[in-house]
């Protein structure tokens, strides 16, 4: 029986401008800027109301100037590390931010809007108010020479509110829409359909999902429109207070919200802020993202994506087959040997597409199921021989164990608990040096790392898993509990079910997030 050994792992290190190496994405930033060297200027999109606009507007000029780091809290260090004030848009990512967008519609009608949200019926309640917002973005993206590269969507705070699945309208505000069927009803369609079609319409609503931001995003990917989601909330706190003077919705500060708007938006004008430092050359990494396609029922149907990144940040996203991928007795997904193979030929293709015809050296496969025989057998066959394959599956360890040290601070992120030569524990999350504190909100938890496939040195795997937990370029935080290739693969797949989909199988990561 091996023995149990603790060890660290030590904090990967990003590379910025002119080759300099940091661990704190923000500080690479606000020293040299970004990897890529920076970008002549943003070109960005806007749709919203009026109001909301106008804060954007205002959230502009003030992104273009020097934003201060928040005072410490009651009870805080003097110093808080994590946070870095904001030098301003150019001299953070060596890039101008216009003012004015390039191209701007500011049709959305608040008072339509909110009727929208509060049809009686949910699908046609978010389908309607999706439908305000898509319509005129898929016209300007058909009608516009040069459009933007992606489109800043503003959003009142009830779209927030009463754009989820969960959300409820109060009963006095509720309107009757159009739609009489049942969800029920339009299920049976699907397997008998009407003379005349007429019921089929109706029935429309029923494939679009009730999440107003998963629908969004769906719906734009047949068109190739990129969006980033903001609430007028988040641009302009001060503009929605309680009676007492507080703000109604608890915000970061103005610096933090800086960083993380800033960063997804250089990133989905084509830009590359940052990239993992002293990688090897050949690596590709390969996350596979289920979704079933009714959870509900005993639908064994489930969409399957893999979502392919490379040392520099860069993600594209592969669509592939819908099947009975669904295991009830084990609850974990699998495909056959077919659709492995044709998933990861997808994605070797787009590898050499990138590197004048050149495989990947290795290939990693992320997961959170086991790899059954005849799903591996697919996967290594739609590599090419000179390529290693290996499948590596990734858990939540959440409570299976914890580990305590001294002091008020927990364990130190990068501790690994070796169970033998292919299985640890590791704690992505906890006490980091550079920020001198851990910023979640308890004991942390590890992940089980388990190599299961394949060969390669174990050390190896655990770099990889903490480098990829510092490459989500939709924030500008020190690090993410979970590794890239896992942390967005629900999401995924919850944007390929929420509206039918008949575009481009493949996609660049930034348009589902």
């Amino acid at each position: 029986m091996t023995s149990l050994a603790l060890i660290h792992v030590d904090e990967p290190l990003l590379e910025f401008r002119f080759g300099q190496t940091l661990a704190y994405p923000r500080d690479g930033l606000f020293l040299y800027g970004p990897v890529d060297g920076g970008r002549p200027s943003i070109n960005y999109g806007a749709i919203g109301t009026p109001a909301g606009l106008a804060r954007l507007g205002r959230w502009t000029e003030a992104v273009n100037g020097f934003l201060p780091p928040p005072d410490p809290r009651r009870g805080a260090k003097l110093v808080e590390p994590q946070h870095v004030a904001f030098p301003g848009f150019s001299a953070a990512y060596n890039s101008i931010w216009p003012i004015k967008p390039r191209a701007m519609i500011a049709t959305i009608d608040g008072e339509a809007l909110a009727k929208a949200l509060r049809i009686s019926n949910r699908n046609e309640a978010i389908k309607a108010a999706v439908d305000l917002y898509v319509d005129p973005l898929i016209a300007a993206a058909a009608r516009l020479e040069d459009p933007p590269s992606f489109w800043f969507v503003v959003i009142p705070e009830e779209v927030y509110e009463l754009g989820r699945p969960l959300s409820k309208v109060p009963v006095p505000e509720r309107i009757q829409g159009h739609v009489r069927m049942t969800k029920g009803e339009a299920l049976k369609l699907d397997e008998q359909h009407t003379l005349f079609g007429i019921e089929e319409a109706e029935a429309e609503v029923y494939k679009y999902a009730t999440h107003f931001r998963r629908q969004l995003k769906a719906r734009l990917l047949n068109d190739k429109i990129v969006t980033q989601i903001v609430r007028e909330t988040t641009l302009a706190p001060n503009d929605f207070l309680k009676s007492n003077g507080q703000l109604k919705r608890r915000v970061e500060d103005p610096a933090t919200i800086a960083w993380k708007l800033t960063t997804g938006a250089y990133y989905k004008d084509g830009g590359r802020p940052w990239q993992l430092a002293n990688v090897r050359s050949g690596v590709c990494y390969v996350g596979l993202a289920y979704k079933r396609r009714n959870a509900e029922s005993d639908d064994r149907f489930s969409v399957c994506a893999a979502q392919m990144f490379l040392s520099s940040g860069e993600g594209v996203v592969f669509r592939g087959a819908l099947g009975p991928w669904y295991r009830a007795d084990s609850k974990q997904f699998h495909l056959d040997e077919a659709a492995a193979r044709n998933l990861i030929a997808m994605v070797v293709k787009e590898y050499r597409d990138q590197h004048n015809d050149q495989p990947p050296v290795e290939l990693f496969l992320h997961a959170k199921s086991s790899f059954t025989d005849e799903e591996w057998k697919g996967f290594v066959s739609g590599a090419p021989p000179e390529t290693n394959v290996v499948g590596v599956q990734i858990a939540d360890a959440k409570d299976n164990l914890k580990l305590f040290r001294p002091g008020k601070y927990p364990i130190l992120r990068g501790s690994s608990l070796l169970l033998d030569d292919g299985q640890a524990f590791l704690w992505t999350a906890g006490y980091a040096p550079r920020l001198d504190t851990y910023l979640g909100p308890e004991t942390p938890n590890p992940l089980l790392i388990r190599r299961q496939r394949g060969e390669c040195s174990f050390d190896t795997i655990l770099r990889d898993v903490m480098g990829l937990t510092k490459i989500n370029f939709n924030s500008c935080l020190h690090n993410d509990r979970l590794p890239v290739t896992i942390r967005f693969a629900d999401a995924v797949g919850d944007i390929m079910l929420a509206a039918p989909q008949t575009g481009e199988p493949r996609l660049p990561f930034k348009f589902y997030i």
